[in-house]
């Protein structure tokens, strides 16, 4: 496809997918691998122990209607079920801050004991015709003519969550403790008449920081993708916050790599830390990764290695 400027658009795709597959197939598709692999430690261990399973898919857009996240949630389930037995859960369409959003949920039902194990993630996929043509003609399309666009992505990304006395029951070691989780709303969101001063974002940060330690922030990983909002958003937010890192201007943009990858982009944050943990190149003991989505909805959490879950 080209866009308005006659350039052939730019995008990330999962090349394990077939390109012709559209739709809640191409998604579940994509994301089936994951969960899987993030169920891993669980299989033949547990019996029937129940798994609540919360995914979290885009916005309602064009090429993806409002019972997306529904119809990948429940196809999705069907396909897994050969794997772990569900009960509960739900569907997100919560876009950047889904995957997020959805850990959240996660960890208010394991706090209220209301189940034993989560699976909670994201997935996402801009390639649809329809979305590349709206994102074009929003001007957020990343080309040689407008560099503050984004290159559209498509990825997957799950959590395995219980809480410290379960894994210890089941002998799962903890890869990552999540030592907190918030969600905020801006109400001046991105494409709208309105200066954004980091109102949602900074409160998220500041909700984080009064719940969790007082530890500066050694490592930061964001889903900030090119647009300038973004930007202006966080750099906001960290004043909002003074203290709590210790180099607000030292952070992470995985989209750079991978595209902008949507819902899914928290839980792969997620994998990069529980990664540079297992591997022993972790910057220290802290990070913080966050989110933010069209709608408003922004998430922030603190994640700590597994010294601090031990």
């Amino acid at each position: 496809m080209v866009d308005r400027f006659g350039e052939q658009m730019k995008v990330t795709r999962d090349m394990g997918i077939d390109l012709h597959m559209r739709g809640p197939d191409r998604a579940v598709a994509i994301a089936f691998d994951p969960a899987v692999q993030a169920l891993r430690p669980m299989l033949g261990a547990l019996g029937n122990a129940p798994v609540s399973l919360i995914v979290a898919t885009g916005e309602p857009r064009p090429g993806q209607d409002g019972e997306f996240a529904v119809q990948v949630h429940a196809q999705l389930r069907s396909g897994l079920s050969q794997y772990a037995v569900f009960q509960g859960g739900g569907s997100i369409a919560g876009g950047h801050a889904g995957g997020m959003i959805a850990m959240l949920q996660a960890s208010k039902s394991l706090r209220e004991g209301s189940v034993t194990f989560c699976l909670a993630g994201g997935v996402d996929t801009y390639l649809q015709t329809e979305t590349l043509v709206w994102l074009d003609e929003n001007e957020q399309l990343h080309s040689e003519g407008n560099i503050y666009g984004f290159c559209p992505g498509e990825a997957a990304g799950f959590c395995l969550m219980t809480t410290l006395r379960t894994a210890r029951k089941y002998a799962i070691p903890p890869r990552l403790q999540l030592i907190g989780i918030e969600g905020a709303h801006e109400e001046k969101r991105i494409r709208t008449e309105t200066v954004v001063l980091g109102e949602g974002l900074g409160a998220a940060f500041r909700n984080l920081f009064e719940k969790a330690v007082t530890d500066p922030v050694d490592r930061i990983i964001c889903d900030m993708n090119g647009e300038r909002y973004r930007a202006n958003e966080y750099g906001f937010a960290t004043i909002r916050n003074p203290g709590r890192f210790r180099d607000a201007a030292d952070f992470e943009t995985p989209a750079d790599c991978w595209g902008d990858v949507g819902a899914a982009s928290g839980p792969l944050f997620v994998s990069l830390v529980a990664e540079a943990e297992a591997r022993n190149y972790q910057t220290g003991p802290l990070s913080l990764i966050w989110t933010s989505s069209e709608n408003g909805v922004r998430a922030a959490a603190l994640l700590g290695g597994r010294r601090k879950a031990a």
